[in-house]
């Protein structure tokens, strides 16, 4: 019997055409992303799914889903997905660790220094047609905050983490971290969370979205960072009080934020953070690039490859299901 597969977006790569030749695929073509109705309906009758971080796979959905034999998400992080239910029903799940470590940090670096260097509120003042011979130098035309030199506090010191230090060593940063296990990395002063938000000019998030890290960076530890620092996210959205970190910044305690990551996506022209011209502010691209997602792609189809030829994943979130 040929197994069903459902793809709930067009992927880019190669391995999803060697997917196709060995199964009865069904890619949704939008347009935008497939609905939640939508993906319970196609994905009814399926052997197999490989979803987006945008896809929501509960364990309403899963126990749904009687034909269902694995998952393969196109993502590092699976805080979309209720991976107890699948470990239950023992199915396994695939993710894409690894490959979008320097381009995230890539991109947590370049936020940092944005928000740093008012680049943002630089651009716009240029496109609004506001810099005229009237308005322009002065000792303090769009004056920043020095980067070169500064304390860098790290919060989750895995792969990524440890990419962002390595980029702070080449502007002279001071590296802080804090990580839910110990770990010691050269160059890097491991140190509580309370001491890192205390002593760094600029914090950058870097850990997985967990029941443990939802609002980890509330009212109270937003209010224990160091007076004028600058908040970087580009790992989830849930990890900061977003309420919380828009009032600091209304206060004047923090400088400014570079935030690639909302609690809920996309954004609402509502949120708070997105009031305040000191913030800079991405759509979820701290991937993005035509080569890491074309291997986020290729990685998340030959997990699908591997549980369709009954073999391990070779990244699998739950690898307890193989007994």
């Amino acid at each position: 019997m040929t197994k069903k597969v459902l793809v709930t977006h067009r992927l880019p790569g190669e391995r999803i055409h060697d997917l196709a030749h060995c199964s009865d695929v069904n890619v949704w073509m939008g347009p935008g992303l497939l609905p939640a109705a939508g993906l319970r309906e196609e994905l009814a009758g399926c052997h197999g799914l490989v979803c987006m971080l945008t896809d929501r796979i509960d364990r309403a959905l899963i126990d749904a889903m009687p034909d269902l034999e694995f998952v393969s998400s196109m993502s590092v992080g699976v805080d979309h997905v209720d991976v107890s239910a699948l470990t239950e029903r023992g199915i396994p799940l695939g993710n894409t660790p690894g490959v979008l470590v320097d381009t995230t940090a890539d991109a947590a670096f370049a936020m940092l220094l944005a928000a740093a260097r008012r680049l943002g509120e630089a651009d716009r003042f240029v496109r609004q047609g506001n810099w005229s011979p009237e308005n322009a130098w002065s000792p303090d035309f769009f004056t920043g905050k020095d980067v070169t030199g500064a304390t860098l506090g790290i919060i989750g010191l895995g792969e990524i983490g440890q990419a962002v230090a390595r980029r702070a060593a080449g502007f002279d940063m001071r590296v802080l971290a804090w990580n839910r296990t110990p770990r010691e990395v050269p160059g890097v002063e491991s140190v509580s969370l309370e001491e890192l938000l205390l002593r760094s000019d600029f914090v950058s998030i870097h850990v997985a979205l967990t029941d443990d890290t939802h609002n980890l960076l509330d009212a109270e530890k937003i209010a224990m960072m160091k007076p004028g620092a600058v908040l970087v996210n580009t790992a989830r959205g849930g990890i900061v009080d977003e309420a919380a970190l828009a009032a600091a910044l209304s206060g004047g305690h923090l400088y400014a934020a570079g935030i690639d990551v909302f609690e809920r996506e996309p954004v609402s022209l509502d949120n708070p953070l997105l009031e305040h011209s000191s913030v800079v502010v991405a759509p979820h691209i701290g991937s993005a690039t035509v080569l890491t997602r074309a291997r986020m792609a290729d990685i998340a189809s030959e997990n699908a490859l591997a549980a369709l030829k009954d073999q391990p994943m070779p990244h699998c979130v739950n690898p307890e299901v193989y007994g």
